[in-house]
């Protein structure tokens, strides 16, 4: 499982034209599944998401969590993430989870980071094609592993 975190004042994200999820202030997550994610990475990383310091304290310091901000968080599933670029000109996606298993992990994802952040949790469509919008505060980027 990878989660790529960015710092955002907003994002949304929009399919076939409509928004079906957005926020402001907050982080924008993507989500790359990988084959064999436990139960326990997939807790840990919500751990991970919703206490990493991102957000700045009273002296500018990255001191803050999502969870001390109460800030929003759109989760987005991203098989891309997952993909082996080690070699070759084309990306290989034999390192994502197969669809089924990425769609169920993402799921859970979601309902585990909604259970532990109940001041608001959004995401995209599972499988869909999205575009996603996003004004990156900073920027504040990070690649997050369970």
């Amino acid at each position: 499982m990878l989660v790529l975190i960015q710092r955002v004042s907003q994002a949304a994200v929009h399919v076939d034209g409509q928004p079906i999820g957005q926020i402001g202030a907050g982080l924008l997550a993507l989500v790359g599944m990988e084959p064999g994610d436990t139960d326990a990475q997939l807790q840990r990383m919500a751990e991970r998401l919703l206490g990493y310091r991102v957000f700045a304290d009273d002296d500018g310091k990255m001191n803050r969590s999502l969870r001390d901000t109460g800030g929003g968080l759109l989760l987005v599933s991203q098989f891309t993430l997952a993909a082996d670029t080690r070699s070759g000109m084309r990306p290989s996606f034999t390192s994502a989870a197969p669809p089924g298993e990425a769609e169920r992990g993402f799921n859970r994802f979601v309902e585990i980071c909604r259970e532990k952040h109940a001041t608001g949790v959004e995401t995209g469509r599972f499988g869909a094609h999205m575009v996603v919008s996003l004004v990156n505060d900073g920027p504040v980027t990070f690649l997050l592993r369970p």
